[in-house]
Protein backbone atom coordinates (compact mmCIF):
# COMPACT_ATOMS: atom_id res chain seq x y z
CA UNK A 1 0.00 0.00 0.00
CA UNK A 2 2.92 2.41 0.64
CA UNK A 3 3.88 2.27 -3.07
CA UNK A 4 0.46 3.40 -4.28
CA UNK A 5 0.97 7.25 -4.16
CA UNK A 6 4.26 7.01 -6.07
CA UNK A 7 2.67 4.65 -8.60
CA UNK A 8 -0.21 7.06 -9.15
CA UNK A 9 2.25 9.91 -9.79
CA UNK A 10 4.05 7.81 -12.40
CA UNK A 11 0.84 6.75 -14.09
CA UNK A 12 -0.99 10.09 -14.03
CA UNK A 13 2.03 12.37 -14.39
CA UNK A 14 2.74 15.45 -12.33
CA UNK A 15 3.92 18.76 -13.73
CA UNK A 16 6.79 20.25 -11.74
CA UNK A 17 5.89 23.25 -9.63
CA UNK A 18 6.50 26.62 -11.26
CA UNK A 19 9.09 28.83 -9.60
CA UNK A 20 8.20 32.33 -8.43
CA UNK A 21 9.68 34.13 -11.43
CA UNK A 22 7.88 31.91 -13.96
CA UNK A 23 4.57 32.27 -12.17
CA UNK A 24 5.10 36.02 -11.90
CA UNK A 25 5.91 36.22 -15.62
CA UNK A 26 2.55 34.58 -16.35
CA UNK A 27 0.96 37.31 -14.23
CA UNK A 28 2.89 40.03 -16.02
CA UNK A 29 4.79 41.12 -12.90
CA UNK A 30 8.52 41.80 -13.20
CA UNK A 31 10.68 41.04 -10.15
CA UNK A 32 13.87 43.12 -9.87
CA UNK A 33 16.34 43.12 -7.04
CA UNK A 34 16.99 46.77 -6.26
CA UNK A 35 19.88 45.88 -3.90
CA UNK A 36 18.77 47.85 -0.81
CA UNK A 37 15.88 49.49 0.98
CA UNK A 38 15.32 52.85 -0.76
CA UNK A 39 15.99 56.03 1.19
CA UNK A 40 12.60 57.36 0.10
CA UNK A 41 10.22 57.85 -2.81
CA UNK A 42 10.14 61.64 -3.05
CA UNK A 43 11.57 62.32 -6.54
CA UNK A 44 12.79 65.77 -5.48
CA UNK A 45 14.69 64.50 -2.45
CA UNK A 46 16.16 61.08 -3.36
CA UNK A 47 19.66 60.89 -4.84
CA UNK A 48 20.47 57.21 -5.49
CA UNK A 49 20.15 55.13 -8.63
CA UNK A 50 18.03 52.52 -6.85
CA UNK A 51 15.52 55.17 -5.72
CA UNK A 52 15.44 56.68 -9.20
CA UNK A 53 14.31 53.36 -10.70
CA UNK A 54 11.21 53.33 -8.51
CA UNK A 55 10.21 57.00 -8.69
CA UNK A 56 10.60 56.95 -12.48
CA UNK A 57 7.91 54.27 -12.56
CA UNK A 58 5.57 56.31 -10.36
CA UNK A 59 6.04 59.76 -11.89
CA UNK A 60 6.56 61.09 -15.42
CA UNK A 61 8.20 64.32 -16.53
CA UNK A 62 7.89 66.50 -19.59
CA UNK A 63 10.05 64.10 -21.61
CA UNK A 64 11.18 60.50 -21.23
CA UNK A 65 14.29 58.64 -22.44
CA UNK A 66 14.09 56.35 -25.43
CA UNK A 67 14.55 52.78 -24.13
CA UNK A 68 17.42 52.06 -26.56
CA UNK A 69 19.19 55.37 -27.18
CA UNK A 70 18.07 57.42 -24.13
CA UNK A 71 17.33 60.30 -26.50
CA UNK A 72 14.55 62.48 -25.01
CA UNK A 73 11.08 61.77 -26.37
CA UNK A 74 7.64 63.30 -25.66
CA UNK A 75 6.04 62.29 -22.37
CA UNK A 76 3.67 64.64 -20.52
CA UNK A 77 4.77 67.26 -23.04
CA UNK A 78 3.54 66.15 -26.46
CA UNK A 79 5.65 68.79 -28.24
CA UNK A 80 7.90 71.79 -27.58
CA UNK A 81 9.61 74.71 -29.26
CA UNK A 82 12.92 76.50 -28.68
CA UNK A 83 13.50 80.19 -29.26
CA UNK A 84 16.06 81.35 -31.81
CA UNK A 85 18.51 82.39 -29.09
CA UNK A 86 18.41 78.87 -27.56
CA UNK A 87 17.26 80.10 -24.16
CA UNK A 88 13.46 79.78 -24.01
CA UNK A 89 11.70 76.42 -24.17
CA UNK A 90 7.93 76.24 -24.49
CA UNK A 91 6.32 72.90 -23.64
CA UNK A 92 2.79 71.95 -24.68
CA UNK A 93 1.26 69.35 -22.34
CA UNK A 94 -0.95 66.58 -23.66
CA UNK A 95 -4.60 66.94 -22.52
CA UNK A 96 -4.83 63.21 -21.69
CA UNK A 97 -2.16 63.35 -18.95
CA UNK A 98 -3.73 62.49 -15.58
CA UNK A 99 -2.68 62.05 -11.99
CA UNK A 100 -3.46 58.66 -10.52
CA UNK A 101 -6.48 60.18 -8.73
CA UNK A 102 -7.95 61.28 -12.06
CA UNK A 103 -7.05 64.98 -11.92
CA UNK A 104 -5.43 66.52 -15.02
CA UNK A 105 -1.68 67.16 -14.98
CA UNK A 106 -1.20 70.89 -15.55
CA UNK A 107 1.60 73.33 -16.27
CA UNK A 108 0.88 74.82 -12.84
CA UNK A 109 1.72 71.43 -11.30
CA UNK A 110 5.13 71.51 -12.96
CA UNK A 111 5.76 75.11 -11.88
CA UNK A 112 4.82 74.18 -8.29
CA UNK A 113 7.13 71.15 -8.40
CA UNK A 114 10.10 73.16 -9.66
CA UNK A 115 9.47 75.82 -7.02
CA UNK A 116 9.44 73.08 -4.41
CA UNK A 117 12.77 71.49 -5.37
CA UNK A 118 14.40 74.94 -5.51
CA UNK A 119 12.98 75.99 -2.12
CA UNK A 120 15.90 76.34 0.35
CA UNK A 121 13.87 74.69 3.12
CA UNK A 122 13.56 71.43 1.21
CA UNK A 123 17.38 71.25 1.03
CA UNK A 124 17.22 69.04 -2.05
CA UNK A 125 20.66 67.72 -2.97
CA UNK A 126 19.62 67.76 -6.62
CA UNK A 127 18.33 71.35 -6.77
CA UNK A 128 21.45 72.20 -8.77
CA UNK A 129 20.08 70.19 -11.69
CA UNK A 130 17.76 73.18 -12.30
CA UNK A 131 20.44 75.86 -12.09
CA UNK A 132 20.49 76.32 -15.87
CA UNK A 133 17.11 78.05 -15.41
CA UNK A 134 17.26 81.84 -15.09
CA UNK A 135 17.20 82.87 -11.42
CA UNK A 136 17.06 79.31 -10.08
CA UNK A 137 20.43 79.43 -8.32
CA UNK A 138 19.63 82.68 -6.48
CA UNK A 139 16.19 81.43 -5.41
CA UNK A 140 17.69 78.19 -4.07
CA UNK A 141 20.38 80.15 -2.21
CA UNK A 142 17.74 82.37 -0.57
CA UNK A 143 19.03 85.51 -2.31
CA UNK A 144 15.48 86.10 -3.52
CA UNK A 145 12.17 84.81 -2.19
CA UNK A 146 10.15 85.88 -5.22
CA UNK A 147 9.64 82.85 -7.47
CA UNK A 148 8.55 85.13 -10.31
CA UNK A 149 12.25 85.96 -10.68
CA UNK A 150 12.82 82.36 -11.76
CA UNK A 151 12.41 81.59 -15.45
CA UNK A 152 9.54 79.14 -15.01
CA UNK A 153 6.02 80.17 -15.92
CA UNK A 154 2.73 78.35 -16.46
CA UNK A 155 1.32 80.31 -19.41
CA UNK A 156 -1.94 78.37 -19.13
CA UNK A 157 -2.99 74.91 -17.93
CA UNK A 158 -1.29 73.19 -20.85
CA UNK A 159 1.64 75.49 -21.63
CA UNK A 160 4.85 75.70 -19.60
CA UNK A 161 7.62 78.14 -20.45
CA UNK A 162 11.18 77.68 -19.17
CA UNK A 163 13.78 80.41 -19.69
CA UNK A 164 17.45 79.51 -19.29
CA UNK A 165 20.39 81.65 -18.24
CA UNK A 166 22.24 80.55 -21.34
CA UNK A 167 21.80 77.97 -24.12
CA UNK A 168 22.20 74.46 -22.69
CA UNK A 169 22.73 71.85 -25.42
CA UNK A 170 21.83 68.94 -23.14
CA UNK A 171 18.75 70.57 -21.55
CA UNK A 172 16.30 67.92 -22.77
CA UNK A 173 18.61 65.26 -21.31
CA UNK A 174 18.42 67.08 -17.98
CA UNK A 175 14.63 66.85 -18.13
CA UNK A 176 14.89 63.05 -18.22
CA UNK A 177 16.37 63.08 -14.70
CA UNK A 178 14.17 62.31 -11.71
CA UNK A 179 14.79 65.74 -10.16
CA UNK A 180 12.54 67.21 -12.88
CA UNK A 181 9.63 64.87 -12.15
CA UNK A 182 6.42 66.60 -11.02
CA UNK A 183 4.69 66.03 -7.69
CA UNK A 184 0.96 66.44 -6.97
CA UNK A 185 0.51 69.84 -5.25
CA UNK A 186 -2.65 69.07 -3.19
CA UNK A 187 -1.06 65.88 -1.82
CA UNK A 188 2.13 67.72 -0.85
CA UNK A 189 0.24 70.57 0.85
CA UNK A 190 -2.07 68.16 2.66
CA UNK A 191 0.98 66.91 4.56
CA UNK A 192 2.65 70.24 5.34
CA UNK A 193 4.15 73.29 3.63
CA UNK A 194 5.66 73.15 0.15
CA UNK A 195 9.20 72.66 1.51
CA UNK A 196 8.39 70.10 4.23
CA UNK A 197 10.92 67.28 4.37
CA UNK A 198 10.16 63.61 4.99
CA UNK A 199 6.41 63.97 4.53
CA UNK A 200 4.28 60.84 4.77
CA UNK A 201 2.68 61.51 1.39
CA UNK A 202 4.87 58.84 -0.22
CA UNK A 203 3.09 55.98 1.55
CA UNK A 204 0.81 53.43 -0.20
CA UNK A 205 -2.74 54.73 -0.34
CA UNK A 206 -1.50 58.33 -0.12
CA UNK A 207 1.01 58.77 -2.94
CA UNK A 208 -0.49 60.34 -6.06
CA UNK A 209 1.68 60.01 -9.15
CA UNK A 210 1.32 60.44 -12.88
CA UNK A 211 3.57 57.61 -14.10
CA UNK A 212 2.89 54.31 -15.78
CA UNK A 213 2.56 52.59 -12.38
CA UNK A 214 1.02 53.30 -8.97
CA UNK A 215 2.33 52.36 -5.54
CA UNK A 216 0.56 49.26 -4.23
CA UNK A 217 2.61 48.22 -1.18
CA UNK A 218 5.84 48.92 0.69
CA UNK A 219 7.17 46.16 2.93
CA UNK A 220 10.14 47.81 4.61
CA UNK A 221 13.48 46.10 3.91
CA UNK A 222 11.70 43.47 1.79
CA UNK A 223 9.94 44.78 -1.30
CA UNK A 224 8.05 47.61 -2.95
CA UNK A 225 5.29 46.65 -5.38
CA UNK A 226 3.86 48.92 -8.07
CA UNK A 227 0.88 48.19 -10.34
CA UNK A 228 -0.01 49.35 -13.84
CA UNK A 229 -1.79 52.71 -13.69
CA UNK A 230 -5.07 52.50 -15.67
CA UNK A 231 -5.29 56.31 -15.79
CA UNK A 232 -1.84 56.76 -17.35
CA UNK A 233 -2.19 58.49 -20.72
CA UNK A 234 -0.31 55.69 -22.52
CA UNK A 235 -1.62 52.78 -20.43
CA UNK A 236 -2.58 50.80 -23.55
CA UNK A 237 1.10 50.46 -24.42
CA UNK A 238 2.31 49.42 -20.96
CA UNK A 239 2.85 45.65 -21.09
CA UNK A 240 3.67 44.90 -17.46
CA UNK A 241 0.89 44.53 -14.91
CA UNK A 242 3.27 45.33 -12.10
CA UNK A 243 6.82 45.40 -10.80
CA UNK A 244 8.30 44.14 -7.54
CA UNK A 245 11.46 45.88 -6.33
CA UNK A 246 13.21 43.57 -3.89
CA UNK A 247 15.73 44.84 -1.30
CA UNK A 248 18.34 42.06 -1.06
CA UNK A 249 21.70 43.67 -0.19
CA UNK A 250 23.76 40.46 0.15
CA UNK A 251 25.22 39.54 -3.25
CA UNK A 252 25.34 35.83 -2.52
CA UNK A 253 21.78 35.74 -1.22
CA UNK A 254 20.74 37.64 -4.34
CA UNK A 255 22.48 35.18 -6.65
CA UNK A 256 20.90 32.22 -4.87
CA UNK A 257 17.50 33.90 -5.17
CA UNK A 258 18.02 34.27 -8.92
CA UNK A 259 19.15 30.65 -9.31
CA UNK A 260 16.18 29.58 -7.20
CA UNK A 261 13.73 31.31 -9.53
CA UNK A 262 12.78 34.20 -7.25
CA UNK A 263 14.05 37.07 -9.44
CA UNK A 264 13.93 38.09 -13.09
CA UNK A 265 16.83 40.55 -12.81
CA UNK A 266 19.55 40.99 -10.20
CA UNK A 267 21.13 44.28 -9.19
CA UNK A 268 24.68 42.93 -9.38
CA UNK A 269 26.75 39.74 -9.46
CA UNK A 270 29.30 38.51 -6.86
CA UNK A 271 32.76 39.53 -8.18
CA UNK A 272 34.22 36.02 -8.14
CA UNK A 273 31.19 34.70 -10.05
CA UNK A 274 31.46 37.23 -12.89
CA UNK A 275 34.77 35.81 -14.06
CA UNK A 276 33.42 32.25 -14.04
CA UNK A 277 30.19 33.18 -15.81
CA UNK A 278 32.10 35.08 -18.49
CA UNK A 279 34.36 32.09 -19.07
CA UNK A 280 31.32 29.80 -19.28
CA UNK A 281 29.51 32.23 -21.62
CA UNK A 282 26.46 32.10 -19.38
CA UNK A 283 23.34 33.37 -21.20
CA UNK A 284 22.05 34.77 -17.90
CA UNK A 285 25.00 37.17 -17.46
CA UNK A 286 24.87 40.68 -18.89
CA UNK A 287 27.90 42.99 -18.76
CA UNK A 288 26.89 46.28 -20.38
CA UNK A 289 28.71 49.56 -21.05
CA UNK A 290 28.13 52.04 -18.24
CA UNK A 291 28.84 55.75 -17.85
CA UNK A 292 29.95 55.34 -14.24
CA UNK A 293 32.99 55.80 -12.01
CA UNK A 294 33.81 54.36 -8.59
CA UNK A 295 35.92 56.61 -6.40
CA UNK A 296 36.89 57.39 -2.83
CA UNK A 297 35.51 60.58 -1.36
CA UNK A 298 37.75 62.49 1.08
CA UNK A 299 36.30 64.75 3.76
CA UNK A 300 38.61 67.77 3.74
CA UNK A 301 36.80 69.28 6.75
CA UNK A 302 36.49 66.45 9.25
CA UNK A 303 34.75 67.38 12.51
CA UNK A 304 35.39 65.94 15.96
CA UNK A 305 38.84 64.43 15.35
CA UNK A 306 41.55 67.14 15.13
CA UNK A 307 44.34 64.73 14.16
CA UNK A 308 42.39 63.27 11.23
CA UNK A 309 41.08 66.72 10.26
CA UNK A 310 44.64 68.08 10.09
CA UNK A 311 45.83 65.13 8.00
CA UNK A 312 43.01 65.13 5.45
CA UNK A 313 43.04 68.91 5.08
CA UNK A 314 46.58 68.53 3.67
CA UNK A 315 46.49 68.06 -0.10
CA UNK A 316 49.81 66.17 0.08
CA UNK A 317 48.17 63.50 2.22
CA UNK A 318 45.17 63.22 -0.10
CA UNK A 319 47.41 62.91 -3.13
CA UNK A 320 49.54 60.26 -1.44
CA UNK A 321 46.43 58.21 -0.62
CA UNK A 322 45.35 58.38 -4.25
CA UNK A 323 48.76 57.64 -5.77
CA UNK A 324 49.19 54.25 -4.10
CA UNK A 325 45.84 52.83 -5.19
CA UNK A 326 46.52 49.89 -7.49
CA UNK A 327 43.69 50.57 -9.91
CA UNK A 328 44.68 47.82 -12.33
CA UNK A 329 44.63 45.28 -9.51
CA UNK A 330 41.18 46.49 -8.48
CA UNK A 331 39.88 46.17 -12.04
CA UNK A 332 41.50 42.88 -13.01
CA UNK A 333 41.80 40.90 -9.76
CA UNK A 334 39.19 42.25 -7.35
CA UNK A 335 36.22 43.30 -9.52
CA UNK A 336 37.01 41.29 -12.67
CA UNK A 337 34.06 42.30 -14.84
CA UNK A 338 35.62 44.45 -17.51
CA UNK A 339 36.14 47.53 -15.34
CA UNK A 340 38.96 49.85 -16.40
CA UNK A 341 41.42 51.75 -14.17
CA UNK A 342 40.19 55.32 -13.60
CA UNK A 343 42.87 57.99 -13.55
CA UNK A 344 40.31 60.78 -13.81
CA UNK A 345 36.67 61.39 -12.91
CA UNK A 346 35.14 61.47 -16.38
CA UNK A 347 34.71 58.14 -18.21
CA UNK A 348 36.43 58.09 -21.61
CA UNK A 349 34.18 59.05 -24.49
CA UNK A 350 31.55 60.87 -22.41
CA UNK A 351 29.79 62.71 -25.26
CA UNK A 352 33.10 62.56 -27.12
CA UNK A 353 35.17 64.00 -24.25
CA UNK A 354 38.43 62.28 -23.25
CA UNK A 355 40.42 63.74 -20.35
CA UNK A 356 44.05 64.57 -21.07
CA UNK A 357 44.95 64.59 -17.38
CA UNK A 358 45.60 61.58 -15.17
CA UNK A 359 46.48 60.66 -11.62
CA UNK A 360 50.13 59.89 -10.97
CA UNK A 361 50.74 56.36 -9.68
CA UNK A 362 54.27 57.03 -8.45
CA UNK A 363 54.46 55.21 -5.11
CA UNK A 364 57.86 56.71 -4.22
CA UNK A 365 56.44 60.18 -4.78
CA UNK A 366 53.46 59.27 -2.60
CA UNK A 367 55.75 58.27 0.27
CA UNK A 368 57.77 61.47 -0.22
CA UNK A 369 54.59 63.59 -0.05
CA UNK A 370 53.44 61.82 3.12
CA UNK A 371 56.84 62.40 4.75
CA UNK A 372 56.80 66.04 3.66
CA UNK A 373 53.39 66.38 5.32
CA UNK A 374 54.98 65.18 8.59
CA UNK A 375 54.23 61.45 8.50
CA UNK A 376 57.38 59.61 7.31
CA UNK A 377 56.54 55.94 6.76
CA UNK A 378 53.13 56.63 8.27
CA UNK A 379 54.68 57.47 11.64
CA UNK A 380 52.30 59.60 13.70
CA UNK A 381 49.51 59.28 11.14
CA UNK A 382 46.12 58.87 12.85
CA UNK A 383 44.02 55.79 12.11
CA UNK A 384 41.52 56.59 9.37
CA UNK A 385 37.93 55.42 9.16
CA UNK A 386 36.66 54.27 5.76
CA UNK A 387 32.87 54.44 5.38
CA UNK A 388 31.07 52.06 3.03
CA UNK A 389 27.58 50.69 2.54
CA UNK A 390 26.78 47.14 3.59
CA UNK A 391 27.51 45.12 0.47
CA UNK A 392 29.96 42.30 -0.20
CA UNK A 393 31.39 44.05 -3.25
CA UNK A 394 31.87 47.35 -1.40
CA UNK A 395 33.45 45.69 1.62
CA UNK A 396 35.74 43.58 -0.58
CA UNK A 397 36.98 46.77 -2.27
CA UNK A 398 37.40 48.46 1.14
CA UNK A 399 39.58 45.62 2.36
CA UNK A 400 41.78 45.92 -0.75
CA UNK A 401 42.24 49.67 -0.20
CA UNK A 402 42.96 49.05 3.46
CA UNK A 403 45.84 46.74 2.59
CA UNK A 404 47.24 49.06 -0.09
CA UNK A 405 47.42 52.01 2.31
CA UNK A 406 48.94 49.89 5.06
CA UNK A 407 51.53 48.28 2.82
CA UNK A 408 52.58 51.32 0.78
CA UNK A 409 52.22 54.16 3.28
CA UNK A 410 52.04 52.62 6.75
CA UNK A 411 48.57 54.13 7.17
CA UNK A 412 46.07 52.10 9.20
CA UNK A 413 42.43 52.20 8.15
CA UNK A 414 39.34 50.90 9.98
CA UNK A 415 36.32 49.91 7.87
CA UNK A 416 32.91 51.20 8.99
CA UNK A 417 29.94 49.82 7.07
CA UNK A 418 26.36 51.07 7.25
CA UNK A 419 23.00 50.13 5.76
CA UNK A 420 22.33 52.07 2.53
CA UNK A 421 19.99 54.75 3.90
CA UNK A 422 22.21 55.48 6.92
CA UNK A 423 25.31 55.54 4.71
CA UNK A 424 23.70 58.18 2.46
CA UNK A 425 22.76 60.25 5.51
CA UNK A 426 26.34 60.08 6.81
CA UNK A 427 27.70 61.34 3.50
CA UNK A 428 25.16 64.14 3.37
CA UNK A 429 25.97 65.29 6.92
CA UNK A 430 29.73 65.04 6.40
CA UNK A 431 29.88 62.36 9.08
CA UNK A 432 32.78 60.44 7.56
CA UNK A 433 36.53 60.68 6.99
CA UNK A 434 37.01 58.80 3.72
CA UNK A 435 34.19 56.96 1.99
CA UNK A 436 33.21 54.63 -0.80
CA UNK A 437 31.46 56.54 -3.58
CA UNK A 438 30.27 55.99 -7.12
CA UNK A 439 28.68 58.25 -9.68
CA UNK A 440 26.64 57.33 -12.70
CA UNK A 441 26.05 60.08 -15.23
CA UNK A 442 22.66 61.75 -15.01
CA UNK A 443 23.08 62.58 -18.69
CA UNK A 444 25.75 62.02 -21.33
CA UNK A 445 27.98 65.07 -20.87
CA UNK A 446 31.21 65.75 -18.89
CA UNK A 447 29.30 68.31 -16.84
CA UNK A 448 27.47 65.57 -14.94
CA UNK A 449 30.78 64.29 -13.53
CA UNK A 450 32.41 67.65 -12.81
CA UNK A 451 29.80 70.25 -11.84
CA UNK A 452 28.96 68.55 -8.55
CA UNK A 453 32.38 69.43 -7.08
CA UNK A 454 31.78 73.16 -7.34
CA UNK A 455 31.62 75.17 -4.12
CA UNK A 456 28.34 74.76 -2.27
CA UNK A 457 26.96 72.03 -4.51
CA UNK A 458 24.88 69.67 -2.36
CA UNK A 459 26.48 66.65 -4.01
CA UNK A 460 30.05 67.83 -3.33
CA UNK A 461 30.05 66.51 0.26
CA UNK A 462 33.85 66.81 0.55
CA UNK A 463 34.21 70.33 1.93
CA UNK A 464 36.61 71.08 -0.94
CA UNK A 465 36.36 74.49 -2.59
CA UNK A 466 38.39 75.97 -5.44
CA UNK A 467 37.26 79.33 -6.92
CA UNK A 468 39.20 78.70 -10.14
CA UNK A 469 37.51 75.32 -10.54
CA UNK A 470 34.13 77.04 -10.05
CA UNK A 471 35.05 79.65 -12.67
CA UNK A 472 36.02 77.02 -15.23
CA UNK A 473 32.81 75.03 -14.76
CA UNK A 474 30.79 78.26 -15.11
CA UNK A 475 32.66 79.09 -18.33
CA UNK A 476 31.87 75.63 -19.70
CA UNK A 477 28.19 76.09 -18.83
CA UNK A 478 27.98 79.35 -20.76
CA UNK A 479 29.97 78.13 -23.79
CA UNK A 480 28.08 76.84 -26.82
CA UNK A 481 31.14 75.84 -28.85
CA UNK A 482 31.86 72.17 -28.11
CA UNK A 483 35.65 72.36 -28.40
CA UNK A 484 35.90 75.41 -26.14
CA UNK A 485 33.53 73.79 -23.62
CA UNK A 486 35.77 70.73 -23.51
CA UNK A 487 38.87 72.88 -22.98
CA UNK A 488 37.25 74.40 -19.88
CA UNK A 489 36.42 70.90 -18.65
CA UNK A 490 40.01 69.77 -19.29
CA UNK A 491 41.37 72.62 -17.17
CA UNK A 492 38.78 71.97 -14.44
CA UNK A 493 39.52 68.25 -14.28
CA UNK A 494 43.25 68.99 -13.97
CA UNK A 495 42.49 71.11 -10.88
CA UNK A 496 40.23 68.41 -9.44
CA UNK A 497 43.05 65.87 -9.75
CA UNK A 498 45.53 68.30 -8.20
CA UNK A 499 43.19 69.11 -5.29
CA UNK A 500 42.40 65.44 -4.65
CA UNK A 501 39.07 65.71 -2.80
CA UNK A 502 38.12 62.54 -4.68
CA UNK A 503 40.30 59.57 -5.60
CA UNK A 504 38.96 57.81 -8.72
CA UNK A 505 39.50 54.04 -8.83
CA UNK A 506 37.70 52.32 -11.73
CA UNK A 507 35.27 53.02 -14.52
CA UNK A 508 32.42 50.60 -13.98
CA UNK A 509 30.48 48.15 -16.09
CA UNK A 510 26.83 47.30 -15.50
CA UNK A 511 26.73 43.61 -14.54
CA UNK A 512 23.66 41.61 -13.64
CA UNK A 513 21.80 38.36 -14.23
CA UNK A 514 18.62 38.36 -16.31
CA UNK A 515 16.11 35.67 -17.22
CA UNK A 516 15.14 35.01 -20.86
CA UNK A 517 11.50 36.01 -20.24
CA UNK A 518 12.54 39.68 -19.94
CA UNK A 519 12.31 41.70 -23.15
CA UNK A 520 13.08 45.38 -23.70
CA UNK A 521 15.86 45.65 -21.09
CA UNK A 522 18.30 47.19 -23.56
CA UNK A 523 21.95 48.07 -22.86
CA UNK A 524 22.15 51.81 -22.15
CA UNK A 525 25.09 53.95 -21.06
CA UNK A 526 23.25 55.26 -17.99
CA UNK A 527 21.72 51.88 -17.02
CA UNK A 528 18.29 53.46 -17.46
CA UNK A 529 15.44 51.14 -18.47
CA UNK A 530 12.00 52.79 -18.72
CA UNK A 531 9.68 50.15 -17.32
CA UNK A 532 6.74 51.09 -19.55
CA UNK A 533 8.72 49.58 -22.44
CA UNK A 534 9.69 46.32 -20.70
CA UNK A 535 7.80 43.09 -21.43
CA UNK A 536 7.73 39.57 -20.03
CA UNK A 537 7.56 36.79 -22.60
CA UNK A 538 5.05 34.20 -21.48
CA UNK A 539 6.68 30.86 -20.54
CA UNK A 540 5.63 27.95 -22.71
CA UNK A 541 6.04 25.43 -19.93
CA UNK A 542 6.73 25.40 -16.19
CA UNK A 543 10.37 25.75 -15.20
CA UNK A 544 12.13 22.65 -13.91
Amino acid sequence: MRLLPALLVLLLGCAPEEDTATRSAREGVLIINNSAEPAGLDPQVVTGVLESRIVSALFEGLVEPNPRTLEPEPAVAERWTLSDDGRTWTFHLRPSARWSNGEPVTAQDFAFSYRRILSPGLASEYAWMLFAVRGARDFNAGKTTDFSSVGIRAVDARTLRVELDHPTPYFLQLLCHHSWLPVHPPTILAHGPIDAQHGRWTQPGTLVGNGAFTLESWEVARRITVRRNPLYWDAANVALNGVQFRAISDLYTEERAFRGGELHITGAVPPYKVHRLLAAKSPALRVDPYLSVSYIRVNTQVRGNPAVARALADVRVRRALGMVLDRRLMAEKVLRAGEAPALGMTPPGTAGYVSRHAWSQDRDEARRLLAEAGYPGGKGFPALEYLTNTSEGSILAAQAYQEMWRRELGVEVVIRNQEWKVYLQSLNKGDYQIARSAWTGDYNDPNTFLEMFTTGNEMNQTGWSDPEYDRLIALAAAESDRDRRFEHFQAAEARLIAGAPVLPVVFNRSKFLIRPEVEGWHPTLLDVHPLKHVRLRQPTSPSR
